[in-house]
């Protein structure tokens, strides 16, 4: 048995398992002492306004800790006969001519050097080190306390480092080489997630285009439907890479992991064909940095007992999320094994989209976390709904009474009201009744700025199915369903994205049919497949 040991044979813990699905992938973080783990961003000491912010003390600590990591691959490298002359010269630097750093004793061979002595006289604990994961001061406070200054928030500062053209600069190699580009898209956002220059960040390369959040979408959406949907949104848009051999269209939720592994698989196989790596692309705040927070924790074991202050960060992701878009900063390597890499990139932020105007905590409130429960109005001419304090959806001129559903956010509270009296209530209800935006409300409608009106024209194809949704970016959609013509206005704060597309739940308008008791919408209620009857949901 110790023979077989030395040849690299270890006895298996827990023979059989307990698990009688094929094993799993081992994917495993790539990360240095000088770089934030959680968003690619290099340590720096100098300025707390600027990505990769460490404390001095910290600081000094990752500068040993990387001419140990320095040290350990040259020796290494020098163990496995791969010693080239740059090696040799930076062996040279970090040893200052001598044997191990720090030392008056004659040179000596790189693969003599032991590392744990340097550690030693470097003042470093290596055993109690690995068990810390040192992130950067924006990073610390995305993922405790949601909240990012606005000179460390990309779209709101003017760091070069943070613009969206180093961004762009990034990811212009992928198109240059072999490589698998996974497109990551928001379901409720596709209009304000799918990247205009995705063919010129893929090129010839094979696109997997991910539709995330495929959980929160309604129970009687169709899978086949959704994707042929997505099919046709693509090409109204102009996006051609899927069409690039290999392409597909994959349902995820990036946070349950329904549809991960089969499209993990298929990225694999064809990481393969084309002998490339892995790249996740996409809009800020689509998901990206979640998707991969998954992949990472497939093998990861659950702690036990209850969440205390101690244990806290076990729970917490190798990589940052948050609502605010783009916590990605740079690319960040994940290991998948057999000589290829995934990589998260940062996402980019795509013009016209509401969530860049809110706060993190209003932005919690936008994206939902929930299977989105939808509330069909019917809406007459000179009445309006409210979508919090966001968005106004009325009826104009002679137009007859039609129906509007709509796929928002739960938390984001809906009110039908008459037209005339819309913008008074917005003004005197807005952070109480009406929200988003959160209180104060007056001053962050101010801040909101100015509202654009927009008047499209609807043909109705009768009572039984929509036809057609109005998408506001950031928000979700609307579809609406009636026999004639729909004059409808919508209004958004000026810059904000509205646009009309084929409905993607045409049939399911009556499922979701609400009453307004004055307070609150309520959904009638439903028969689950047990036949027990469901409560109405309410929106208060």
């Amino acid at each position: 048995e110790e023979d077989l040991e030395r040849l690299g044979f270890r006895r298996e813990e827990d023979f059989f398992g307990n698990d009688e699905n094929r094993r799993k992938d081992q994917f495993s973080l790539i990360t240095n002492a000088m770089t934030c783990s959680a968003c690619g961003s290099d340590f720096q000491s100098r300025d707390e306004r600027k990505p990769g912010f460490l404390p001095k003390e910290k600081f000094d600590v990752q500068v040993k800790l990387s001419k140990i990591e320095e040290m350990q691959r040259l020796k290494e490298k020098a163990e496995a006969s791969e010693w080239s002359v740059d090696d040799e010269i930076e062996y040279l630097i970090q040893t200052s001519g001598k044997g191990e750093p720090g030392s008056n004793d004659e040179p000596t061979d790189a693969a003599d050097i032991d590392v744990n002595a340097m550690a030693e006289e470097l003042g470093l604990d290596l055993i109690e080190l690995a068990q810390k994961k040192v992130i950067c001061k924006r990073c610390h406070g995305l993922q405790n306390f949601g909240k990012v200054d606005d000179s460390l928030r990309p779209g709101w500062t003017d760091e070069p480092t943070m613009s969206q053209e180093q961004f762009r600069e990034l990811l212009r190699p992928i198109s240059e080489k072999p490589a698998v580009v996974v497109a990551l898209v928001d379901l409720f956002d596709f209009g304000g997630s799918v990247l205009r220059e995705l063919d010129g960040i893929a090129g010839d390369n094979p696109v997997i285009l991910a539709a995330n959040k495929a959980d929160l979408m309604p129970s009687k959406m169709g899978k086949q439907r959704v994707e042929n949907w997505v099919r046709r949104e693509l090409e109204y848009m102009g996006v051609q890479s899927i069409a690039n051999i290999g392409g597909a269209v994959r349902l995820v939720s990036c946070k349950t992991g329904q549809g991960v592994a089969e499209m993990m698989e298929k990225a694999r196989e064809l990481a393969e064909e084309v002998n490339g790596d892995v790249y996740v692309v996409g809009a800020a705040n689509a998901g990206k940095s979640t998707l991969i927070n998954y992949i990472l924790s497939r093998d990861r074991e659950k702690p036990v007992g209850k969440i205390r202050a101690g244990n806290r960060n076990q729970l917490k992701g190798a990589l940052t999320t948050s609502p605010l878009p783009g916590t990605t900063l740079k690319f960040i390597k994940i290991d998948l094994g057999e000589g290829k890499s995934l990589y998260d990139t940062p996402g980019l932020l795509v013009p016209g989209t509401i969530t860049q105007l809110l706060t993190p905590e209003e932005l919690k409130m936008v994206c939902p976390k929930k299977k989105v429960e939808p509330i069909t109005f019917r809406v007459s001419s000179g009445k309006c709904v409210l979508v919090g304090g966001l968005a106004k959806i009325e009826v104009v001129d002679d137009s007859r009474p039609f129906l509007f559903t709509f796929f928002v956010s739960n938390d984001i509270k809906l009110h039908p009201t008459d037209s005339t009296r819309a913008d008074d209530f917005i003004l005197q209800h807005a952070g109480e009744l009406l929200t988003p935006p959160l209180a104060p409300g007056r001053e962050r409608m101010e801040e909101l700025g100015e509202f654009d009106s927009h008047v499209i024209e609807i043909d109705g194809a009768g009572w039984k199915e929509a036809a057609a949704d109005i998408t506001l970016t950031g928000l979700g959609w609307v579809a609406v369903t009636g026999a004639g013509v729909a004059k409808v206005k919508i209004s958004v704060p000026r810059g904000i994205g509205v646009s009309i597309r084929p409905p993607l739940m045409p049939f399911d308008v009556w499922e979701v049919a609400a009453s307004y008791t004055g307070g609150k919408a309520v959904r009638k209620s439903t028969k689950s497949k047990t036949g027990k009857r469901r409560k109405g949901v309410g929106r208060r």
